[in-house]
């Protein structure tokens, strides 16, 4: 791949809200500086995604110097949130099968959003990613984190690979419904110039100087039928991807990775493959992003 590049870069302040495109990131151990650093909770202290409340889509949150947001919703005006500061109140929450201790976030943004969302929701963050929450350790070592996202610091998918699934969406039943955009699967990164599915056997990559464990294929959900812009849902891509991409239970589009080395990552910058998976083995996980 000698001309492989990341071609953009997205992060995503608050889980399961609209993402930003960025020139550059920080790589940090549990993720892109700034991602998934905040989440909406239920009232039974929850996480909330997009697969419950398709609408979370709509929501813009654009992460502000000093760890705050500034949030919008349609119908809303834009308003900002203060990072939580030292004596802040905090909650145990729930993200899928982790409990882990979060700081409570304004209780009048919180009210905002559940007003917007039609249920009661709370805004918390998480101060300290590197001790709260460890990666799956069945594919990671101990002492790896992650923020609040599904599982793994980053997701990577190529535009390759989503050419190639539009190809087959437009062969398939509901092929008025593509061609899909890259931002129905929420990605980091995105990267152009390798041939389509290529990543499929990527163990090690190389972003300009920074490495990454390529940890597992990304099972996909119904999150990826929701339309980002207008929060209405299909049947595409699951369907199609259920047809050829199926890895045992899991519906695969993208692969997550776990940093090996702290930098910065560019648009723009080089590719690069430093080792891959033997042949056959195949990895899955799910995850809406």
């Amino acid at each position: 791949m000698p001309n492989a590049e990341l071609t953009s870069i997205h992060v995503y302040p608050v889980k399961g809200a609209r993402g930003l495109a960025a020139a550059e990131a920080a790589v940090e151990p549990w993720g892109l500086a700034g991602d998934r650093r905040w989440m909406l909770v239920d009232a039974e202290d929850r996480c909330i995604t997009q697969r419950a409340f398709p609408s979370l889509a709509l929501v813009s949150a654009e992460a502000l110097p000093g760890g705050g947001l500034r949030l919008a919703a349609p119908g809303q005006e834009p308003w900002e949130v203060a990072e939580p500061g030292p004596g802040a109140p905090t909650a145990t929450v729930e993200i899928w099968k982790d409990k882990v201790r979060a700081v409570l976030g304004d209780a009048a943004a919180g009210a905002r959003l559940s007003s917007f969302l039609g249920a009661e929701v709370r805004l918390v963050h998480l101060a300290a990613p590197a001790r709260d929450r460890l990666v799956d350790q069945k594919f990671g070592a101990p002492g790896e984190t992650v923020s609040f996202a599904d599982g793994y610091p980053l997701l990577v998918t190529t535009t390759a690979s989503l050419a190639a699934l539009n190809a087959l969406i437009a062969e398939g039943d509901h092929a008025a419904e593509g061609p899909l955009p890259m931002e129905r699967f929420r990605p980091n990164i995105v990267v152009s110039g390798t041939a389509a599915w290529a990543e499929d056997t990527w163990a090690r990559v190389a972003v300009g100087e920074v490495t990454f464990k390529v940890s597992k294929m990304c099972g996909r959900c119904v999150v990826t039928t929701t339309d980002q812009r207008t929060a209405e849902r299909g049947k595409e891509p699951l369907r199609t991807l259920s047809r050829h991409r199926r890895f045992g239970s899991q519906l695969v589009f993208g692969q997550n990775l776990i940093p090996e080395s702290a930098g910065t990552v560019r648009a723009g910058d080089p590719f690069t493959v430093l080792a891959r998976r033997p042949a056959g083995e195949n990895t899955a996980s799910a995850g809406s992003r």
